[in-house]
């Protein structure tokens, strides 16, 4: 006697098998067939995906953390009413207005490719993040383009916590790694933290203590996204590092951070005269910024503006804020009047280098009309 065979498609597998299946029609419906047994089809096209396994998203240090008390303004309060009635009985408005225009139309210039600046310093502890997250978040304010900030610091960097991430997944080392030519925009910001202002942000670890970015992993990454966004803000490490020293050479501006004190001008100085040493398109690319940490400043500040200028670099002093003093996120609208002014002016002479116009497109020391009007106006304001 022949072995029964196996159950007909036409009923589960634990039914009995029936003498006589019905005849099928519109009412008759088919047991689905095993997993196991179902032919290879063609299955949806799926969006690319990260590869497998992806780094659980980390908590940036503090970002949870509540202040004790409400960010305070940058400008106190007795400034802002002061300020507020010179603008109204003054006759400065229309000049405020129109070197407010000219310095974001200098923001805003176009570009034909991506531009990248590295922010560096001399030393820990001059502000040089803070000065990276102000430009990208003057860069994002003005221009409608992409715009990124991406960390080359060594670990446990406070960009993410500047710019208001909580959370970071991918770092530098990661996207190293993935990145292809055949990639879009759309795939890319897959790996990067949206910021709230519309900008992206590349972070450089996770907050933990680890490896530092090396330089092929910094000459992979800045080559891979340069073409994706039209400003690309580095906060590389501090000088004399061997990342800092490759970003000064391939980068198209760099704007040098130093304490506005005795000791932060003199070694300004000395690395300025360093740097002259590089290729001519570094020093005539390089911005300084001199950062205030009192509010009461001891320096000349005017002075040692005077005095590194004659090394052919622009000066840009960021007023003591008490909002930045703070430490935490950076809010736009709190930032006092002095240093938005001055960051803006920052972030144009530093496109401004970008785009060639003081990295060879015109002689070392000359200035646009903006920075004209600004030395003026330092002219006029000095005794």
């Amino acid at each position: 006697m022949a072995p029964a065979g196996p159950p007909t498609p036409s009923a589960p597998p634990s039914a009995p098998p029936a003498p006589r299946a019905p005849a099928p029609g519109p009412s008759s419906a088919r047991a689905p067939a095993p997993a196991a047994s179902r032919p290879p089809g063609p299955t949806a096209p799926t969006a690319p995906t990260p590869p497998s396994p992806a780094p659980e998203p980390t908590p940036v240090p503090g970002a949870a953390t509540r202040p004790a008390r409400r960010p305070l303004h940058g400008d106190p309060p007795l400034r802002r009413v002061l300020r507020t009635l010179r603008t109204v009985l003054g006759s400065s408005a229309a000049r405020g207005v129109a070197d407010a225009t000219a310095t974001a139309e200098q923001v805003q210039q176009p570009v034909t490719t991506g531009r990248q600046i590295v922010v560096t310093s001399i030393r820990g502890g001059a502000g040089k993040t803070t000065v990276a997250a102000l430009l990208s978040r003057t860069f994002v304010h003005y221009r409608h383009d992409p715009v990124l900030a991406m960390e080359a610091d060594s670990a446990l960097g406070t960009l993410p916590t500047r710019l208001g991430a909580t959370s970071v997944r991918w770092t530098c080392a990661d996207v190293a790694g993935l990145v292809t030519p055949s990639m879009r925009l759309t795939d890319i910001t897959g790996y990067l933290v949206a910021l709230d202002d519309r900008g992206w942000l590349l972070p450089g670890s996770r907050g933990d203590i680890g490896a530092p970015v090396d330089i092929p992993t910094y000459r992979t990454v800045v080559m891979a996204l340069r073409r994706f966004f039209a400003v690309t803000v580095v906060d590389c490490e501090t000088l004399p590092g061997e990342v800092a020293r490759t970003a000064l050479v391939t980068a198209h501006a760099c704007v040098l951070v130093a304490p506005a004190t005795v000791e932060g001008v003199a070694s300004t100085a000395t690395v300025l005269a360093w740097m002259s040493s590089l290729p001519k398109q570094v020093l005539r690319g390089t911005v300084v910024a001199l950062t205030c940490s009192a509010p009461d400043q001891v320096l000349d500040v005017r002075r040692a503006e005077r005095e590194l200028r004659e090394a052919g670099v622009e000066v840009v002093v960021i007023p003591y804020d008490r909002h930045l003093a703070a430490g935490g996120v950076i809010s736009a609208p709190l930032l006092g009047a002095e240093t938005q002014v001055a960051a803006t002016r920052l972030a144009g002479i530093a496109l401004d280098r970008a785009v060639g116009r003081g990295a060879g497109g015109e002689p070392a020391g000359r200035r646009t009309p903006v920075e004209q009007r600004g030395q003026a106006r330092t002219e006029d304001r000095r005794p």
